[in-house]
């Protein structure tokens, strides 16, 4: 329910009350404890009036549409165009963030556009969108919004795609992935060091919401870990991270190997050199990956899908844009039959690498 003097503000239903007074967000594994008025770490949750609400619901940093291979994905209906937006704050506090000025925001005057649920899916089909993506900052702190937008978007069999980190509670993790087509997960390391030194979190909870998507949902998913030298991009921790994939959720899920440069509290930290991505890429491939791929560097190869039947390029991309195409209709590889793991329709769509800003307030009403 949204307050009356401030549509923004909605009430949530993830959270209990503790014997010392104060109420507690049940919504990630944060768990944060709050004080009539205060706001949880993520900055868009709080406690008024004695429960937790949501402020931000209907705002937005800004609506754009992208090539859906940017988020990344390299296996949901290629070549589309993908509705973008995101909020503000964020339930980590990753200190490489590359979208800080977002997830770090604490000015509402960040969230400068708005829409409703069904505006954004008239303007996605309006647009000629395949899906609409929450992405920029995590959606997972503006919960209530993503359902409501996400049910808006079905009603119109425009896809969803969730960019996250997955680091959310059981309960609303299943209403969160209920109502999405499609996910990009951060798997930032695989070190709980990592995660608790420079996230400020842990990472039980993200494995745990990647074996969910597996074993529990249709959601097609993709992972992405950026490679931070020196933190995250020895061979150990390389061999470990993707043995644990191929183990636990199957040669078939991609990876992406991501380049860091240097931002927010990280500036010291030299970039990742593209043959570490190139390293890492071979590992998973070495450890039974079918589909690795370099990220935030000019690499065709790297970026290239390649059948795993007989080896042949399937899909080429130089950067986001689409050269090979050897998938029939159905997603085979057209020299050898055997199925490409993904989501695909008939011929690619010829989006390219165009991205395009727009406002929702030209699709309203």
């Amino acid at each position: 329910m949204a307050s009356q003097d401030n549509p923004a503000i909605v009430s949530t239903r993830y959270w209990s009350r503790l014997d010392d007074g104060r109420v507690q967000c049940d919504l990630c594994p944060r768990h944060c404890r709050l004080k009539e008025g205060q706001r949880g770490v993520c900055f868009v949750r709080a406690r008024q009036n004695d429960e937790i609400v949501l402020t931000t619901y209907g705002r937005s940093s800004g609506f754009c549409v992208d090539p859906i291979e940017k988020k990344p994905l390299a296996h949901f209906y290629p070549g589309t165009p993908v509705l973008s937006f995101g909020t503000a704050g964020c339930n980590l506090t990753c200190k490489f963030c590359q979208n800080w000025d977002m997830s770090t925001s604490r000015e509402m005057d960040t969230l400068a556009d708005s829409a409703s649920p069904e505006t954004i899916a008239r303007a996605a089909a309006e647009l000629g969108c395949r899906s609409v993506a929450f992405t920029y900052n995590d959606p997972v702190i503006f919960h209530e919004y993503c359902l409501d937008v996400g049910r808006a978007c079905r009603e119109r069999s425009i896809k969803t795609v969730a960019v996250t980190a997955g680091y959310i509670c059981d309960k609303p993790r299943e209403e969160f992935f209920g109502v999405m087509d499609a996910a990009n997960v951060d798997l930032k390391a695989f070190s709980d060091d990592f995660y608790r030194k420079l996230c400020g979190g842990r990472l039980q909870p993200v494995l745990d919401t990647l074996t969910y998507l597996k074993r529990e949902t249709d959601v097609w998913f993709e992972l992405t870990t950026l490679i931070i030298p020196g933190e995250n991009d020895s061979d150990d921790e390389l061999q470990r991270l993707t043995a644990w994939v191929a183990r636990e959720l199957g040669p078939d899920v991609p990876m992406h190997f991501s380049a860091f440069h240097p931002s927010f509290k990280m500036t010291e930290y030299p970039s990742t050199p593209p043959e570490t991505l190139t390293r890492a890429r071979e590992i998973a491939l070495g450890n039974g990956i079918r589909y690795a791929y370099t990220g935030n560097v000019h690499d065709p190869e790297g970026d290239t899908t390649y059948c795993h039947g007989c080896g042949a390029a399937l899909i080429g991309r130089d950067w986001y844009e689409l050269s090979t195409w050897q998938l029939t209709d159905e997603g085979c590889c057209e020299s050898c039959g055997t199925a490409c793991a993904g989501r695909f329709d008939g011929p690619p769509g010829t989006w390219g690498r165009r991205r395009l800003p727009v406002r929702l307030s030209d699709f309203e009403g």
